[in-house]
């Protein structure tokens, strides 16, 4: 028997998945709780057990632009949950000092144009215009330059009644990708732990049962699938369907279920961070539309600007430094406003579990994988798992491919978000010290190495990056090696014999495009200090 969140009784149908134990809360937690709750409602019945003791690592504070499906899908307007987790906008992510010192690029929201067939990077490569392919080639890196809101005061998205105007002020031949429907031009920031109060409510609201307890033991039966889960407190906890959302423990699906973990670290190098967590007042202190990640001696800092503070952290090698001097690294880099601030040690494990569902267990967040912050990839690993869930949800025990199904788009994504990362670093120009001289003779993947050597011919496309779906589309491949500088690309050789005028028209285009809405657009500031007046 178990308990629903209306306190009736409810006996277990051993022919189906109905009953569904989330252990651990969090992001992870209260995401998939969440999710399941808007998408199946009171036909299966959701626990979220959580231990008072353990907190949100509070890490994963940025995102991919798809989160905002989540937040659909919960029929969540923008303006129901930022205010309530002190969120602001991501344009980008802004890369300073990985080529150089004093250097910076951004990759945004923002899908590349073409010009007859050949995309606009190709054509920068054969004639740049200036010296900032994505200034050139994107209009958000000048929004984010000059800390622009994607959003006029009144909500209108941009490009909303522009793209009439800029279909009728473009060559025919030109390919003018718009953002409805292809890329939505931001993502999110959010303080993980008030996102996760906020879905708290949101879950327990509609029926999800809220139980803070410690799990004290994972009970599997005779053919090896978890039977319950035992608390302190409120005994066993039986269910159809077991979700990890433990963390870097992995409680279920590694230590009790003895799952493998496949170890990323022979080609990623950071296993190791520290955050701070620094107030902010947003009616002094600009906030950049995109999260900073900074070039350090043995690894990157993340800036990430929220309406009440910032959210920064050193991911780092311990092989390179160590904890307290990463810790008086990133107070140094914050400066005063850092002074009192509790430092969060991290320990990462960086790879994945072999398989993310095992018997009736999956695991959700850390647990399942985590590839580093870089490039904020784990609210999207969440997101993508629980949709998956969702797709492949089980009748039973016997559906043992769609287990197989699901595992293998888990496992296409991890990996291929690994190769995206280790092009950052392999891709750097920088190699000042021994940190960025290793990273250019750590171990590449076969398959990314291979691809490295096309792009060098043939700036990526469709046909040459990672070929399962892993949220990174081939543009993003484009930005890495044309910010970092380290792997020297080259145009392609039909250019030279093509007529350039259209691709010229179009990085003008661009230019004044951004002009104008450099100049419509309001602060990040502006925007968020409307938004929370009308929250009042």
């Amino acid at each position: 028997m178990t308990v629903d969140g209306a306190g009736k009784q409810r006996a277990g149908d051993p022919g189906r998945t109905k009953r569904v134990v989330v252990v651990g809360g969090g992001t992870a937690g209260w995401m998939t709780a969440s999710y399941l709750a808007a998408a199946f409602g009171e036909r299966i019945d959701v626990t979220v057990v959580e231990s008072a003791r353990v907190g949100t690592i509070g890490v994963g504070e940025a995102t991919f632009s798809d989160i905002r499906h989540f937040f659909e899908f919960l029929k969540l307007s923008e303006p129901d949950w930022m205010p309530a987790c002190n969120a602001t906008y991501k344009l980008a992510v802004r890369f300073e000092n990985w080529r150089e010192p004093g250097h910076h690029f951004y990759h945004p929201f923002e899908q590349l144009g073409s010009v007859d067939g050949f995309p606009l990077s190709d054509w920068w490569l054969r004639n740049p215009t200036t010296s900032r392919f994505d200034k050139d080639c994107f209009v958000m890196a000048s929004l984010c330059d000059a800390e622009r809101s994607p959003r006029y005061l009144d909500g209108k998205l941009i490009d909303q009644g522009f793209v009439e105007q800029q279909r009728e002020e473009t060559s025919a031949r030109s390919t003018i990708v718009e953002y409805q429907g292809t890329q939505f031009p931001y993502a999110y920031h959010f303080e993980a732990a008030l996102l996760a109060k906020f879905l708290t409510t949101y879950a327990t609201q509609r029926g999800v049962r809220h139980i803070t307890d410690d799990v004290t033991d994972v009970v599997l039966d005779q053919d090896g699938y978890i039977a319950h889960v035992q608390t302190a407190e409120h005994g066993r906890l039986e269910g159809d369907l077991f979700v990890d959302c433990t963390g870097f423990r992995a409680l279920l699906l590694n230590k009790a279920l003895d799952e493998p973990f496949v170890s990323y670290q022979d080609t990623l190098p950071n296993d190791s961070a520290v955050a701070l967590q620094v107030p902010l007042d947003m009616d002094r202190e600009p906030m950049r539309p995109c999260t900073t990640a900074t070039a350090q001696e043995a690894g990157w800092i993340w800036t990430i600007p929220l309406i009440s503070r910032i959210g920064s952290g050193y991911v780092y090698a311990s092989d390179y430094t160590t904890p307290e001097e990463a810790e008086r690294t990133l107070r140094a880099f914050i400066g005063p406003g850092a002074e009192d601030v509790e430092a969060n040690h991290i320990k990462m494990r960086i790879g994945r579990s072999r398989r993310s569902w095992v018997k009736n267990c999956v695991g959700i967040g850390l647990s399942s994988g985590f590839v580093e912050p870089l490039e904020s990839t784990g609210i999207f690993f969440i997101h993508h798992a629980i949709e998956q869930i969702v797709k492949y949800f089980p009748s039973g025990r016997e559906d043992h491919r769609l287990r197989d199904l699901y595992n293998e788009s888990i496992a296409h994504v991890q990996d291929g978000v690994r190769e995206f990362l280790v092009l950052h670093y392999v891709g750097a120009k920088r190699a000042d010290n021994q940190y960025w001289k290793d990273t250019k003779t750590r171990r590449v993947p076969d398959e990314l190495a291979e691809r490295i050597e096309n792009w060098k011919y043939k700036v990526p496309d469709a046909q040459t990056v990672f070929p399962h779906y892993h949220g990174l589309p081939p543009y993003s491949y484009n930005c890495i090696l044309l910010g970092t500088g380290g792997i020297e690309v080259r145009h392609s050789p039909a250019l030279d014999m093509a007529d350039e005028r259209a691709a010229i028209a179009e990085f003008e285009r661009i230019r004044l495009k951004a002009d104008k809405l450099v100049q419509e657009l309001p602060t990040q500031n502006e925007y968020f200090a409307a938004m929370r007046a009308d929250a009042v």
